[in-house]
Protein backbone atom coordinates (compact mmCIF):
# COMPACT_ATOMS: atom_id res chain seq x y z
CA UNK A 1 0.00 0.00 0.00
CA UNK A 2 0.94 3.64 -0.95
CA UNK A 3 0.05 6.69 -1.14
CA UNK A 4 0.23 7.02 -4.77
CA UNK A 5 -2.90 8.93 -6.51
CA UNK A 6 -2.34 6.80 -9.92
CA UNK A 7 -3.17 3.80 -8.19
CA UNK A 8 -6.38 2.37 -10.45
CA UNK A 9 -6.33 -1.47 -9.35
CA UNK A 10 -8.42 -3.85 -11.39
CA UNK A 11 -10.84 -3.09 -14.15
CA UNK A 12 -13.88 -1.76 -12.48
CA UNK A 13 -17.09 -3.73 -12.51
CA UNK A 14 -20.54 -1.92 -11.95
CA UNK A 15 -22.44 -3.39 -9.21
CA UNK A 16 -24.91 -2.18 -6.96
CA UNK A 17 -23.85 -1.39 -3.29
CA UNK A 18 -20.23 -0.25 -4.91
CA UNK A 19 -18.71 2.72 -3.73
CA UNK A 20 -17.06 4.91 -6.45
CA UNK A 21 -13.52 3.88 -7.34
CA UNK A 22 -13.87 0.23 -6.25
CA UNK A 23 -14.26 -3.17 -7.81
CA UNK A 24 -15.51 -6.36 -7.19
CA UNK A 25 -13.28 -8.85 -5.72
CA UNK A 26 -15.42 -11.73 -6.28
CA UNK A 27 -14.07 -14.90 -4.15
CA UNK A 28 -10.90 -13.47 -4.02
CA UNK A 29 -9.39 -11.31 -0.89
CA UNK A 30 -6.12 -9.48 -1.16
CA UNK A 31 -3.88 -9.61 1.49
CA UNK A 32 -2.59 -5.95 2.26
CA UNK A 33 -0.57 -5.29 5.50
CA UNK A 34 2.06 -2.95 6.73
CA UNK A 35 3.97 -5.04 8.73
CA UNK A 36 4.60 -8.93 8.60
CA UNK A 37 2.22 -11.72 10.03
CA UNK A 38 2.86 -12.36 13.26
CA UNK A 39 3.99 -15.51 15.20
CA UNK A 40 0.46 -14.71 17.55
CA UNK A 41 -0.92 -17.87 19.17
CA UNK A 42 -4.57 -18.15 20.34
CA UNK A 43 -3.06 -18.37 24.05
CA UNK A 44 -1.57 -15.22 23.84
CA UNK A 45 -3.60 -13.00 22.21
CA UNK A 46 -5.24 -10.45 24.92
CA UNK A 47 -7.35 -7.28 24.02
CA UNK A 48 -6.93 -4.26 26.98
CA UNK A 49 -9.72 -1.00 26.73
CA UNK A 50 -7.79 1.68 28.06
CA UNK A 51 -6.92 5.86 28.65
CA UNK A 52 -10.10 7.87 29.21
CA UNK A 53 -12.05 5.18 30.92
CA UNK A 54 -13.15 4.47 34.18
CA UNK A 55 -11.77 1.48 34.54
CA UNK A 56 -9.03 -0.19 32.21
CA UNK A 57 -10.04 -3.74 31.05
CA UNK A 58 -8.63 -6.49 29.28
CA UNK A 59 -9.50 -9.77 27.95
CA UNK A 60 -7.39 -12.83 26.60
CA UNK A 61 -8.85 -14.58 23.82
CA UNK A 62 -11.55 -16.94 26.13
CA UNK A 63 -12.66 -14.36 28.13
CA UNK A 64 -13.33 -12.34 25.34
CA UNK A 65 -15.47 -15.38 24.00
CA UNK A 66 -17.67 -15.63 26.83
CA UNK A 67 -19.29 -12.17 26.21
CA UNK A 68 -22.33 -12.07 24.18
CA UNK A 69 -21.49 -13.82 20.35
CA UNK A 70 -22.13 -10.95 17.79
CA UNK A 71 -21.43 -11.28 14.08
CA UNK A 72 -20.75 -8.72 11.14
CA UNK A 73 -22.95 -10.11 7.72
CA UNK A 74 -22.08 -7.69 4.92
CA UNK A 75 -19.60 -5.87 2.76
CA UNK A 76 -16.04 -4.37 2.90
CA UNK A 77 -13.94 -2.07 1.08
CA UNK A 78 -9.85 -1.58 0.65
CA UNK A 79 -8.62 1.67 -0.02
CA UNK A 80 -6.35 0.22 -2.88
CA UNK A 81 -9.73 -0.25 -4.61
CA UNK A 82 -11.07 -3.69 -3.89
CA UNK A 83 -14.74 -4.31 -2.53
CA UNK A 84 -15.99 -7.72 -0.98
CA UNK A 85 -19.33 -8.41 -0.57
CA UNK A 86 -21.11 -11.11 1.47
CA UNK A 87 -18.36 -11.87 4.05
CA UNK A 88 -19.45 -13.27 7.36
CA UNK A 89 -17.21 -12.37 10.60
CA UNK A 90 -18.19 -14.13 13.84
CA UNK A 91 -17.25 -12.49 17.06
CA UNK A 92 -18.55 -10.40 19.82
CA UNK A 93 -19.60 -6.55 19.35
CA UNK A 94 -16.91 -4.03 20.16
CA UNK A 95 -19.79 -2.26 22.54
CA UNK A 96 -19.53 -5.04 24.68
CA UNK A 97 -15.70 -4.38 25.50
CA UNK A 98 -16.88 -0.81 25.61
CA UNK A 99 -19.48 -1.27 27.85
CA UNK A 100 -17.67 -2.99 30.33
CA UNK A 101 -14.42 -0.04 30.41
CA UNK A 102 -16.99 2.55 30.54
CA UNK A 103 -16.13 5.36 28.33
CA UNK A 104 -15.93 8.94 30.25
CA UNK A 105 -17.80 11.51 28.95
CA UNK A 106 -14.44 13.41 27.78
CA UNK A 107 -13.63 10.11 25.56
CA UNK A 108 -14.00 12.12 21.84
CA UNK A 109 -11.82 9.20 20.02
CA UNK A 110 -9.85 6.20 19.73
CA UNK A 111 -6.01 4.67 18.60
CA UNK A 112 -6.75 1.34 17.75
CA UNK A 113 -3.57 -0.81 17.93
CA UNK A 114 -1.84 -4.25 17.36
CA UNK A 115 0.18 -6.52 18.53
CA UNK A 116 2.70 -5.50 16.21
CA UNK A 117 2.53 -1.88 16.52
CA UNK A 118 0.46 -0.88 14.05
CA UNK A 119 -1.88 1.53 14.94
CA UNK A 120 -5.10 3.47 13.17
CA UNK A 121 -7.39 6.11 14.77
CA UNK A 122 -11.42 6.64 14.97
CA UNK A 123 -13.75 8.54 16.04
CA UNK A 124 -14.97 7.17 19.23
CA UNK A 125 -18.58 7.28 17.15
CA UNK A 126 -17.39 5.13 14.83
CA UNK A 127 -17.08 2.36 16.76
CA UNK A 128 -20.37 2.47 19.01
CA UNK A 129 -24.08 1.25 18.12
CA UNK A 130 -23.27 -1.63 16.69
CA UNK A 131 -20.67 -0.46 14.38
CA UNK A 132 -17.43 -2.51 14.93
CA UNK A 133 -16.40 -5.81 16.08
CA UNK A 134 -13.69 -8.12 17.20
CA UNK A 135 -13.42 -10.92 15.34
CA UNK A 136 -12.00 -14.29 15.11
CA UNK A 137 -14.12 -16.54 12.56
CA UNK A 138 -14.38 -15.86 8.70
CA UNK A 139 -16.90 -17.47 7.44
CA UNK A 140 -17.57 -19.88 10.08
CA UNK A 141 -13.86 -21.04 10.35
CA UNK A 142 -11.42 -19.41 12.87
CA UNK A 143 -9.63 -16.16 11.21
CA UNK A 144 -6.37 -16.91 9.32
CA UNK A 145 -3.38 -15.31 10.20
CA UNK A 146 -3.08 -13.72 7.17
CA UNK A 147 -6.13 -11.84 7.36
CA UNK A 148 -5.94 -10.66 11.20
CA UNK A 149 -5.98 -13.97 13.02
CA UNK A 150 -6.11 -14.84 16.36
CA UNK A 151 -8.41 -11.92 16.33
CA UNK A 152 -8.81 -8.62 14.51
CA UNK A 153 -10.79 -5.20 14.80
CA UNK A 154 -13.71 -5.07 11.93
CA UNK A 155 -15.24 -1.19 11.34
CA UNK A 156 -17.05 -2.27 8.13
CA UNK A 157 -18.42 1.13 7.07
CA UNK A 158 -15.01 2.63 6.63
CA UNK A 159 -11.76 1.40 4.22
CA UNK A 160 -9.97 -1.72 5.76
CA UNK A 161 -7.03 0.10 7.10
CA UNK A 162 -8.81 0.92 10.18
CA UNK A 163 -9.98 -2.41 10.90
CA UNK A 164 -6.40 -3.76 12.34
CA UNK A 165 -5.42 -6.44 12.44
CA UNK A 166 -3.85 -8.65 14.94
CA UNK A 167 -5.65 -6.22 17.64
CA UNK A 168 -4.42 -5.76 21.41
CA UNK A 169 -6.10 -3.05 21.83
CA UNK A 170 -8.28 0.95 22.30
CA UNK A 171 -6.84 3.71 23.52
CA UNK A 172 -9.53 6.64 24.38
CA UNK A 173 -8.70 9.89 24.24
CA UNK A 174 -10.18 13.18 24.00
CA UNK A 175 -8.52 14.24 20.62
CA UNK A 176 -7.74 12.61 17.30
CA UNK A 177 -3.99 11.07 17.08
CA UNK A 178 -3.17 9.80 13.59
CA UNK A 179 -2.41 6.10 13.15
CA UNK A 180 0.11 4.67 10.86
CA UNK A 181 -1.50 4.91 7.66
CA UNK A 182 -3.13 8.72 8.74
CA UNK A 183 0.59 10.00 9.26
CA UNK A 184 1.66 8.57 6.14
CA UNK A 185 -0.77 10.14 4.04
CA UNK A 186 -4.32 8.56 4.14
CA UNK A 187 -7.76 10.57 5.69
CA UNK A 188 -7.96 10.76 9.28
CA UNK A 189 -11.56 8.94 8.95
CA UNK A 190 -11.98 7.02 5.50
CA UNK A 191 -15.04 7.02 4.44
CA UNK A 192 -15.34 4.87 1.18
CA UNK A 193 -18.86 6.58 -0.07
CA UNK A 194 -16.99 9.66 0.31
CA UNK A 195 -13.65 8.25 -1.40
CA UNK A 196 -11.89 9.68 1.97
CA UNK A 197 -8.66 8.00 0.72
CA UNK A 198 -5.74 10.68 1.17
CA UNK A 199 -5.93 13.57 3.39
CA UNK A 200 -7.04 16.02 1.82
CA UNK A 201 -9.64 13.68 0.02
Amino acid sequence: MNTTRGFTGRPRAARPGLPPGQYDAGDDWPVLSAEVTPDLSPGDWTFRVGGLVAGTRTWDLAAARRLPASAYSGDIHCVTGWSKFGVRFGGVSLDAFLDAARPLPSATHAVAYSHTGYTANLPLADLTGGRAWIVWEYDGRPLAPEHGGPARLVVPHLYFWKSVKWVAGLELLDHDEPGFWERNGYHARGNPWQEQRYSGD
